[in-house]
């Protein structure tokens, strides 16, 4: 699996998330559940940025932006996003959270 495609040919991608950018949504250590599926603003995504080659991040999306989507975290202190790298490219929804407390994001 590569940033490039980071689902690989799998309809869903289980991903760590590392950090507090995402709070109080999700914390560092959730394990949730990324698919693809058609993007929404207010959606949890898995992006890439064209800046940050190979580094995937977990982040809510805001609105299309270009090519791409302006996505921002939900703890703006603790987080890099849009607002600083600029548009970035949605792979995948993030609907699921496994652990803990398995609940729909």
């Amino acid at each position: 699996m590569t940033a490039a495609n980071p689902l690989g040919r799998a309809p869903a991608r289980r991903v760590r998330v590392r950090g507090a950018s995402m709070r109080p949504a999700l914390s560092d250590g959730d394990t949730v559940v990324a698919t693809r599926r058609q993007v929404a603003a207010g959606a949890i995504v898995l992006v890439t940025w064209d800046a940050r080659p190979g580094q995937l991040s977990v982040k809510r999306a805001v609105h299309r932006d270009g090519e791409g989507w302006h996505v921002e975290g939900d703890n703006a202190g603790e987080s890099t996003d849009s607002r600083t790298l600029g548009p970035a490219r949605v792979h995948a929804v993030i609907r699921w959270r496994l652990w803990p407390r398995p609940r729909r994001l």
